[in-house]
């Protein structure tokens, strides 16, 4: 295949659509448009890791393709505020510097995120208004309003000389949304009626049957489960749901319970969303401390944690490590959330941890606690419908998400489907969708204060030390390359010093034994000597444990 004119620079006769993140997974979204010698980036989000990255909570999508393009990249739109849409943007945006177009409550999300990286007044935020169009260098684009489970989520349509373009974020069709506009599906109809080349769409439930339900629904049925129980409730969901904290508030409010908020992002949340005009008519929310003063009939704790992220307040809140709160045997904990795949362990070990305490755990297999922001696939005809495309192409889902939604853009008969992948660069328009190049894509990884690649450095390296233990062997040589003393082994993860002290022995022997098998001259030579010492140490965990520790050499000369 070859690229565009210019080194994948692209050119003004065609529209490319390249993906960096979110094709073919969940999570990490990072998307490129390209026309007229210019890039505009659709979100820039983040995703969680798991327990084989140690050490490691955060993951962003590796930027290099269009940081060696800075100069050619016009801006950053977001469509929503979600961690997966813009939590990358603290970590990422000194490396590419561009102005960044959000909504009003997105806009003040990120501000927040700013500030925590001292990033405020650095970066150009400027917000725009759904029906305000706006110019992003070769790009006019036109917010059309979405409803999600966030407020302010919006549709992109990108307004190009060979068609429309019509970017949706995450969306979903919900007649209540309780927080929020309803989906302006007449402006979808609109754009359907004066033609659409390509719909780059959400796949997320696509293999979901019906609709994904209603938050008003939802509330109603909270207000029915919070009647059952007499003692304290506690609720955890996704922080951003702001819809979900009107609902939690208002079934509270009808059992005569107030409602406190525990975990740091909550409250952020909750200060963008009352800055910005959403929940104003709710009673402000407790402390934690304020909770705590109140009987455990008349209070709800709302509580980070529904993925079970370990530093979470729900998560601390199970391993009785809280500083302020501790339930007691009989209290209720409702998952009012869907588990995210790949979660599934860490939130089966927090329930666990629960339920050893006598704590009730309801989740959506025991009630109506959840809806979905994401559409099912009645919701996905219906957006064919309206929007009526030249061409789908389904992002933000795995490759089963994907190929589900594929089918029902095929049933709805559109003309042609593509399903990318991460770093597949596609010629949208004019003429039929191709992959016309390949660049390269890949994670990295927010480790403390840094930013390093997931798969080599240091990360990788731990991952070897989890998995393999680690070995450190220092050696004292004498100028003439005699050894002074005993080398010294220590095993970590590996030997224990006192119940192995056996083991530990005979791999000092097989070190004294690669020394001194080693001609005179070659022990002068340290690189010689650390390379025998370290095979010498590999093949005698090899061979008594199975194992080819990460093998540090330490070598002194006197």
């Amino acid at each position: 295949m070859s690229g565009p004119i210019d080194a994948h620079r692209p050119g003004a006769d065609a529209v490319y659509f390249l993906p960096l993140g979110g094709s073919g997974e969940i999570g990490m979204n990072l998307n490129l448009y390209g026309h007229a010698g210019k890039w505009l980036m659709v979100d820039l989000g983040i995703t969680f890791a798991d327990e084989t990255l140690p050490g490691v909570d955060i993951l962003v999508p590796d930027p290099t393709f269009i940081r060696e393009r800075r100069e050619d990249l016009a801006g950053l739109v977001l469509t929503h505020a979600h961690e997966d849409h813009l939590g990358a943007v603290p970590y990422l945006w000194e490396m590419l510097g561009c102005p960044i177009y959000a909504s009003r409550f997105t806009a003040a999300v990120l501000r927040g995120k700013m500030q925590e990286r001292g990033l405020v007044g650095k970066v150009p935020v400027h917000v725009v208004e759904p029906g305000t169009p706006f110019e992003v260098g070769p790009f006019r684009i036109e917010l059309i309003a979405l409803t999600h489970s966030i407020p302010d989520a919006h549709a992109l349509a990108l307004h190009t000389p060979h068609g429309t373009v019509l970017h949706t974020g995450d969306w979903k069709l919900d007649p209540d949304p309780i927080v929020g506009a309803l989906t302006d599906e007449a402006a979808l109809a609109r754009l359907g009626g004066n033609g659409v080349a390509a719909l780059v769409c959400d796949s997320t439930n696509a293999m979901e049957p019906g609709n994904s339900g209603s938050e008003a629904a939802l509330r109603d049925s909270l207000t029915e489960l919070f009647g059952r129980f007499s003692a304290r409730i506690v609720v955890t969901c996704f922080a951003s749901n702001v819809a979900r904290m009107a609902a939690v508030a208002r079934a509270a409010a009808a059992h005569d319970r107030q409602v406190a908020l525990v975990g740091r992002s909550l409250w952020r949340i909750n200060e963008a969303a009352r800055d910005s005009g959403y929940n104003s008519d709710l009673p402000p929310f407790l402390t934690d401390h304020e909770a705590n003063q109140l009987p455990r009939d008349r209070v709800v704790l709302m509580c980070t944690g529904s993925q079970g992220e370990r530093r979470s307040a729900l998560a601390r809140i199970a391993a009785l490590d809280h500083p302020q709160i501790e339930l007691d045997r009989g209290d209720v904990v409702i998952f009012s959330s869907r588990d995210i795949p790949g979660n599934e362990k860490a939130i089966a070990h927090v329930q666990n941890q629960l339920i050893r305490q006598g704590i009730e755990v309801v989740t959506a297999a025991d009630a109506f606690v959840h809806v979905s922001g994401h559409p099912a696939r009645d919701e996905l005809i219906r957006m064919y419908q309206h929007v009526r495309p030249q061409l789908s192409v389904p992002v933000h889902g795995e490759q089963r998400h994907q190929h589900a939604h594929a089918a029902i853009a095929a049933a709805c008969q559109v003309p042609a489907v593509l399903i990318p992948s991460d770093g597949e660069m596609i010629r949208l328009a004019p003429g039929p969708a191709a992959v016309v190049a390949e660049v390269p894509t890949g994670r990295l990884a927010i480790d403390g204060r840094r930013i390093v690649p997931v798969d080599r450095g240091a990360v990788r390296s731990r991952q070897r030390m989890v998995m393999n233990g680690a070995v450190v062997v220092s050696l004292v040589f004498t100028e003439r390359g005699d050894l002074a003393a005993a080398p010294q082994v220590s095993a970590l993860g590996l030997l224990d010093d006192e119940l192995d002290r056996d083991q530990l022995l005979d791999v000092v022997d097989a070190v004294r034994e690669a020394v001194g098998t080693l001609p005179k001259p070659a022990r002068l030579d340290d690189d010689t000597v650390r390379q025998a010492v370290r095979v010498a140490t590999r093949r005698a965990f090899k061979a008594s444990h199975g194992k080819k520790p990460v093998t540090e050499i330490h070598l002194v000369r006197v």
